[in-house]
């Protein structure tokens, strides 16, 4: 499956979450399960706590994150000088 396809498991409802990104359109939010990834659980442990979850839902939340942090900039701002 590539990204493309990956990424259509992604939805946003805003009846969900206030419009948070969602996995298939289900109460699960794609943060919820970063924050698990980045907590440590395994993609074995977080599919058995969410029996209709499936492997490659966990790879869309990781190329949903990619996608999104690769179009991030940060811009620093000149800080006022000491007198």
């Amino acid at each position: 499956m590539n990204e493309d396809q990956l990424l259509k498991r992604i939805t946003i409802n805003p009846d969900i979450f206030g419009g948070k990104p969602i996995i298939r359109g289900r109460r699960l939010a794609v943060e919820h399960i970063l924050g698990m990834l980045a907590a440590g659980d395994t993609p074995e442990t977080i599919l058995s706590g969410y029996p209709w979850l499936m492997p490659e839902d966990i790879q869309a939340c990781l190329v949903y994150a990619h996608r999104l942090i690769g179009h991030e900039r940060i811009e620093l701002l000149p800080t006022p000088e000491a007198a």
